[in-house]
């Protein structure tokens, strides 16, 4: 670290003008090449997923994606002729758009099934040819320009299904803008400086643009949702200040005692720069760890954010002491008392001729954070015990969390798929919008009384309100029919009646027929991707608790400090969870954001606990890096913790708010699924930050006292040693040890 530091400085021309370059060359390229966003959502071992692999082989006209085409006549019926003469042609032109195979129109005998009752409602069926995450983002655009190109007075025309969701997207709004406002005014505020303040800014931003760019050029290699490049902008803004913010807070410090630019900007990366390195490695140990699901969606997430994350951890540790060394002694001039509006009154060290600082009266922030540890301190066992109450009452509705897809009944009501959805559940029931898929596998021809029999059995089954005809593949080897239930997508009942079907209906109708039947389909895909979710939950949070703790316990050489740190962040994880589902699945304040009640998307606690993780473990390096450089010097653990407390808790607290601002900020867009994430990130670290760090760390420590820091001689010998602790105070650990060593060899004298 101090060897990249000192090149970086004296460097520092080169390393502007080539994080510059490298943001500009990358931009270009992606822009050049293109992005080419599609998810891979296959599952192997569920029977969603075998019942598309039999479509595949044996039919392939039902093995890609269905959507449809819904149209609802308030003046008559759809059989007018003016309607007729606004759908055929439509359905006639949709039939020749990209990548379409077939379109059924509901006016011949055979979609006679796709009429309502009253005949005021009708949908086409769209047969695509490959599945929507393997197809083009902007596949569905040609249906929808088609359909917005129908005017008929009192004709209302909508398509929906997942390519065109797809083809819509959706909108971040302002999020990313609004989160940077916040973070300066944040930043203007702790410093009072705009240079200081724009120094995170200008090194997150470059890391952004470089990371953003080449997040575009990685879909080119691998499968990645275009939902992928709005939270590593989420993940890598919020890491990306916060990184800088230490590095810039630390190399204020150590001007006020060495009062040259160049050796503080040295210290602090030898201090917080090295901090932050082994935080931004937790944080992609956490974010990695999304491979152990062994959900090919969550790849493509997880490598989004991880190059965002490497992209501004690279920034921070080259560009800013490149800047810092050319534009640092801005932030510490001294400033005359009517100059700039955010001035605040700090104390200048006064260095004398030989180099020695004079006396350095408290910052008032120090000050204030050194008597609120030490109030906390004084009462550890309460604070304690309270601190846990709140974050284990924050957690409770976790046990009613429910993790299933949210359906297109959830989309902006300005959007054609929430325009379809509703229409089709208006004029035909709910589960029209999520049909199950029922592949028959054919022991041989002349199964018509076979599948006669299984639609009969489907229908018949409490919550199946229809049952299309069975259409056979060419070969006579596979069938399949469509069964709507009666409930949305989303709902309880459609789950359960997955459930029933697969493990009660179909096995007795196999045992009487010989003809096996998979229920396959996108809702039951979606009930497969939770179902395989939450059961490699568990493994996920395993590895990455077990990994992140053995990583601390080598840099803090502390068997304490794992535990609280694992403990303390699962509590943070929790509450967060907890509180989301209160609001987004059981709806308390639920139009504050926008939001229907729902369930919790299934990847929402996956990819939550990753980021989650790793911002706490952020904190907890930043914060207990410093309790350990006092306790080094001091060797007295409630000293350590009060100093550590002081030095960190402003800049800690700044940190997490610009967090929950540029996470809040997240929930002004369109996309549920964004709102979830922005919501349970920026409550996790609130809560993290403010009960964790500021009151139950504190306490804890206090009640272990020494304890904290000790460590078998055995285990000690067995770690390597990582210097996290900075230079000057791995030389006070080293004379210490010198002398202690120096005085069990002097002789005894008796």
């Amino acid at each position: 670290m101090l060897g990249l530091a000192r090149w970086c400085i004296s460097h520092r021309r080169t390393v502007v003008i080539g994080w510059i370059a490298i943001a500009i060359l990358t931009s270009v390229i992606a822009q050049v090449v293109g992005r080419n966003y599609a998810s891979n959502f296959t599952l192997p071992g569920t029977e969603s997923q075998r019942a598309s692999d039999l479509l595949s082989r044996e039919f392939k006209i039902q093995s890609g994606d269905v959507d449809t085409i819904v149209f609802h006549y308030s003046r008559g019926t759809i059989d007018s002729p003016a309607v007729i003469g606004a759908i055929v042609p439509l359905l006639s032109e949709v039939s020749v758009s990209p990548d379409v195979v077939e379109v059924v129109s509901p006016y011949p005998s055979a979609g006679s099934a796709q009429v309502s009752r009253d005949r005021t409602t009708g949908f086409a069926t769209i047969y695509y040819s490959k599945r929507a995450n393997l197809l083009p983002s902007d596949t569905g655009t040609t249906v929808l320009n088609a359909v917005n190109g129908v005017h008929v007075p009192g004709l209302q025309v909508a398509a929906g299904g997942q390519v065109i969701e797809q083809a819509e997207g959706f909108s971040a709004g302002a999020a990313t803008e609004v989160g940077a406002i916040a973070a300066l005014i944040i930043l203007l505020i702790t410093f009072g400086s705009l240079t200081a303040a724009g120094m995170p800014l200008i090194t997150a931003g470059l890391g952004l643009i470089t990371g953003v760019a080449l997040i575009g050029l990685a879909t080119r290699v691998m499968s990645m949702s275009n939902v992928g490049p709005q939270l590593a902008l989420m993940i890598g803004l919020g890491v990306g200040i916060d990184y800088a913010l230490f590095i810039v807070t630390r190399f204020k410090e150590h001007y006020s005692e060495l009062g040259e630019v160049n050796r503080s900007v040295i210290e602090a990366m030898d201090t917080s720069g090295r901090a932050i390195l082994l935080a931004g490695t937790t944080v992609v140990i956490a974010l990695l760890g999304m491979f152990a699901t062994g959900v090919s969606f969550m790849y493509g997430l997880a490598v989004a954010a991880v190059i965002a994350v490497l992209c501004v951890l690279a920034a921070s540790l080259t560009l800013l002491p490149a800047i810092l060394s050319r534009w640092g002694a801005r932030i510490v001039r001294p400033r005359g008392k009517r100059r700039g509006l955010l001035r605040r009154r700090e104390p200048v060290s006064v260095v004398a001729g030989n180099g020695a600082d004079a006396a350095v009266a408290p910052e008032p922030h120090r000050l204030s954070w050194r008597r609120w540890s030490e109030m906390v301190q004084a009462r550890p066992w309460p604070l304690a015990i309270i601190s846990i109450a709140v974050m284990v009452l924050a957690l409770l509705p976790v046990v009613a969390m429910r993790l299933e897809n949210s359906d297109a009944g959830n989309d902006p009501a300005n959007t054609s798929s929430r325009q379809a959805f509703d229409l089709l559940a208006k004029g035909f029931g709910p589960g029209f919008n999520g049909p199950l898929l029922l592949v028959a596998e054919l022991p041989g021809p002349n199964q018509s009384s076979a599948l006669s029999q299984l639609q009969t059995t489907v229908a018949g089954t409490k919550g199946v309100v229809a049952v299309t005809k069975p259409e056979v593949s060419p070969s006579g080897t596979v069938a399949v029919m469509d069964a709507f239930p009666s409930t949305a997508p989303q709902a309880v009942a459609t789950t359960n009646l997955v459930n029933q079907l697969r493990h009660s209906v179909l096995p007795a109708y196999k045992q009487q027929t010989k003809v096996p039947v998979l229920v396959g389909g996108f809702t039951a895909g979606s009930i497969d991707f939770s179902r395989v979710l939450s059961s490699k939950l568990p493994l996920f949070i395993g590895l990455v608790v077990v990994l992140s703790a053995l990583l601390l316990m080598v840099i803090f050489r502390s068997l304490v400090i794992p535990v609280q740190a694992a403990v303390m962040n699962l509590l943070s994880i929790g509450g967060a969870l907890g509180l989301t589902t209160l609001v987004f699945q059981d709806g308390w304040a639920a139009g504050l954001f926008g939001v229907e009640k729902a369930p919790i998307e299934p990847w929402i606690p996956v990819i939550m606990f990753a980021v989650v993780f790793g911002l706490s473990m952020d904190y907890e390096v930043f914060l207990i890096s410093r309790v350990r450089e006092e306790w080094i010097r001091r060797r007295d653990a409630r000293v350590s913790v009060v100093e550590g407390i002081a030095s960190t808790g402003r800049v800690i607290t700044a940190a997490a708010a610009i967090m929950i601002c540029v996470f809040l900020s997240f929930a002004l867009g369109n996309e549920r699924s964004l709102k979830e994430f922005g919501f349970g990130l920026a409550v996790a670290v609130f809560l993290d930050a403010v009960i964790v760090r500021c009151v139950m760390l504190p306490a804890v420590l206090e009640i272990l006292g020494p304890i904290t820091w000790r460590l078998p001689r055995w285990v000690d010998a067995r770690l390597p040693h990582i210097n996290i602790e900075g230079s000057a105070a791995r030389a006070l650990t080293e004379a210490g040890a010198r002398e202690a060593a120096e005085r069990e060899t002097e002789p005894t004298t008796v």
